[in-house]
Parts: structure tokens; C-alpha cells; sequence
């Protein structure tokens, strides 16, 4: 697979066993930056291949939007052939990747200590839902059930009384970048001491962390200064919030942007307000804060409110839908929406990464593969001959 030498990941082989879209998500973003992805799969391939729309079986736009940039190879893991030549491809790569829980990936004989007494100098990476020490180790995990118990339905309580979900795979998208920064410092780990590294990831002590960045609030002290969860950000009146004629997301923070605001509302009066003068004034009185911004909002159109926000260097933009995204100016501006040609699914487009390097978008070098598009190459690449190849493939090995 051609890989150009200024990505940063360019000659680092990961091979790769993970699945749905947590592991997948993240493993992507390592693809991004020019690993050698292998995605190892099953003979019937990752669940996620058929999750949404789909022009050809096993080619949903879920999958797709999280396996650019890898290579598929099947192997049945169930098989000693299939064993065998994950073995041999271990032996080629600088990561083994996999989110299988520990008494299960210890079954088929691919635990760390298997692994890494075999390859000393390996980073063994495991994405587990829970770390599997714990009581909870070894139980299986999926992204509403995190949700739950990281407490991030218990925001949405404190806001308005029903605890509800992120509509959006919240927790398997962060677990994706935590799997990604996670790898990336083993890899420099091992670059620097030529010497092995077991990493494993906690999906749910991750969202936990996440969580907590803000919500510690009071219960950081000991004893506690107050309770868990940053009002800010709880508030029932933190929402996109009504004008003329649309909705505006806006939020002044200092003292100086509330006090630019007020004039700009015309209320200069609740610039010398008591509950609005200082940071710890308004986070006592947020609700009242956030309610009384809401009403100035609703004297003008959004465009008008948006102009004079802009000049008063406040944040504030629309509260698109989902279908703005696509004609949204600054991200048609730059590019961000890419399409290309893929050779079975035709004609589709995929975001852009946040990342530029020295002004370059990250390449789409391989787009995302097909149920075992690759087991050909790669397994030639560690030294099988046609025979043996065509052997493995016509068993299903």
C-alpha cells in the first residue's frame, strides 16, 4: 500500500481487532496519520458493515465512515491456519490493536502475555469496556450502556429531571480518540526504549474521566466544597435559544463580553446587576442569567444579532441542522467535504480530519475496504504462496 513519507505513522503496522465503531474510530484516525492498518476480521465480517444505508452488502456508511485508510484480511480465528497467520502477521507489526474481552482473547491464545512473550517488544494495545481488574472486568459493553453508568444520562436529570442519552455514539466516538492518543504515546514509548508496552484502555473509566473534567465541581475538595456538576453547563436555560426568525447559539464568558452584550441588547442596566457582574455571580445565577439573555435574543433577526455579535468579538454562530452542514460557507471554503471515487460503492463524500500538516489535508490513500479485499496481499506479504493462499481462502481459514 503506497504511504507517503511525510505522514507521521508512515512504516508503523498496526494490526487491527477491533469492531463496531469505538476501536474502529480510532484505529481510522492511526490510518489517517499513515499506519499500516489491518483490519482482521471474521469470516462474516464486523457487525458495523451493514449499520445504515447501503449500496452493496456489507458497505453501510456507519463502517465507512470509520475504516478508511485499512486493509481487510479475513481470518477464522477458530481455525489453527487462521491462528497461524495472525501469528506471522504479528510478527511484522509494531502494534496489535484488538476490544475483545480479556477471558475471551486468553481462549483463542492471543492474550498479552501470549503475545508479548512471543514479541517482547510489541505494543499490545486492549480496549476493554472496563479495566479487568475491577469487578466489573471482563463484562461486555456498548456506548448506551456507558452512557448510563459514566453518568452522562444523570446531566441531563440535573438539567430537567429525565435523565436521556446523547443522541450521538458519544462514548464510542471519545473512547475512539482516547484508543488513538492512547496508542500514539506507546508507540513513542516504544520508539524511545526498543522495549515492549502493554496498554490497556478502559472505556468506561475513559468516559468517567471525560465526564468529570467539569462535573468534579465541588466534589474535587476534601471534604467536599459542593456537589458533582458544573451549573454552566447543566443550566435548563444553556440551550439554542429563539430570535425574529431562527435560533443562535451565543455564549458570553468574561466579565468584558457581558458587559458588551448588555449594551448591544440595549439593557446596559444589567451590566451593574449584582447576579451578572462577576463569574462566580453568574455561575450562583445561571438559570436567571441564561433566561434574561434569552429574552434580549428574541428582539432581532439572526443575521442582525450575529453582526453585532461578531463586533463585539462574542461567540455565536446558528444552530444548524444536520442538512446545513452540507452547504455550511466556511466548510465548503475549505474543502472539508471530499469526494472521491470508491471503487465498488461509486461516487461518495467523507468529512475531512480536523488536522493539517504544514497546510496538507490528511490523504485518503486507501478507501474503506471491502470484507476481506486484502486477505490476498497481505497474507503473501508474511510469506504464504498461492497454494497455501488459495488453500486458507477456498476453506475459509
Amino acid at each position: 500500500m503506497a504511504s507517503s513519507p511525510t505522514l507521521p505513522l508512515d512504516g508503523i503496522r498496526i494490526i487491527d481487532m477491533t469492531t463496531t465503531l469505538a476501536g474502529p474510530y480510532g484505529s481510522q484516525i492511526l490510518g489517517d496519520f499513515g499506519a499500516d492498518v489491518i483490519k482482521i476480521e471474521a469470516p462474516k465480517g464486523d457487525a458495523i458493515r451493514n449499520a445504515g444505508p447501503q449500496r452493496n452488502q456489507g458497505m453501510a456508511a456507519t463502517f465507512m465512515g470509520c475504516n478508511r485508510n485499512k486493509r481487510s484480511a479475513v481470518l477464522d480465528l477458530k481455525t489453527s491456519a487462521g491462528k497461524d497467520a495472525l501469528w506471522k502477521l504479528l510478527d511484522t507489526a509494531q502494534v496489535f490493536l484488538h476490544a475483545i474481552r480479556p477471558q475471551k482473547i486468553a481462549a483463542l491464545g492471543f492474550d498479552s502475555a501470549s503475545v508479548m512473550e512471543r514479541r517482547p517488544d510489541i505494543v499490545y494495545a486492549a480496549l476493554h469496556g472496563y479495566h479487568e481488574h475491577g469487578p466489573y472486568g471482563g463484562r461486555p459493553a456498548y456506548d448506551d450502556v456507558i452512557q448510563g453508568e459514566a453518568a452522562i444520562t444523570d446531566t441531563f436529570a440535573l438539567r430537567d429531571g429525565n435523565p436521556a442519552m446523547v443522541p450521538s455514539s458519544f462514548v464510542d466516538k471519545n473512547t475512539g480518540l482516547i484508543t488513538a492518543n492512547g496508542v500514539l504515546a506507546a508507540i513513542i514509548q516504544n520508539l524511545r526504549t526498543q522495549e515492549g508496552v502493554y496498554l490497556e484502555i478502559g472505556m468506561f473509566e475513559g468516559i468517567v474521566a471525560y465526564n468529570l473534567v467539569e462535573h468534579l465541581y465541588g466534589r474535587m475538595f476534601v471534604p467536599a466544597e459542593g456537589e458533582a456538576g458544573y451549573a454552566r453547563v447543566i443550566s435548563k436555560n444553556r440551550r439554542p435559544h429563539a430570535t425574529r426568525d431562527g435560533y443562535l447559539c451565543m455564549l458570553p464568558y468574561t466579565d468584558s463580553q457581558w458587559r458588551k452584550f448588555w449594551a448591544i441588547a440595549e439593557r446596559p442596566e444589567l451590566a451593574d446587576d449584582s447576579r451578572f457582574l462577576t463569574m462566580q455571580a453568574r455561575s450562583k445565577n445561571i438559570d436567571a442569567l441564561y433566561g434574561t439573555a434569552a429574552d434580549c435574543l428574541k428582539t432581532r433577526d439572526s443575521e442582525e444579532w450575529l453582526a453585532l455579535l461578531a463586533d463585539a468579538e462574542i461567540p455565536a454562530g446558528h444552530a444548524n441542522r444536520l442538512d446545513d452542514l452540507f452547504t455550511d460557507p466556511h466548510l465548503r471554503a475549505i474543502g472539508f467535504f471530499r469526494e472521491h471515487q470508491h471503487p465498488s460503492e461509486g461516487a461518495l463524500i467523507a468529512p475531512d480530519t480536523p488536522y493539517r500538516l504544514n497546510g496538507q489535508s490528511l490523504p485518503v490513500r486507501q478507501p474503506a475496504p471491502r470484507l476481506g479485499e486484502h486477505t490476498r496481499e497481505i497474507l503473501a506479504e508474511v510469506g504464504y504462496d498461492d497454494y497455501e493462499i488459495n488453500t486458507m481462502t477456498e476453506q475459509k481459514l
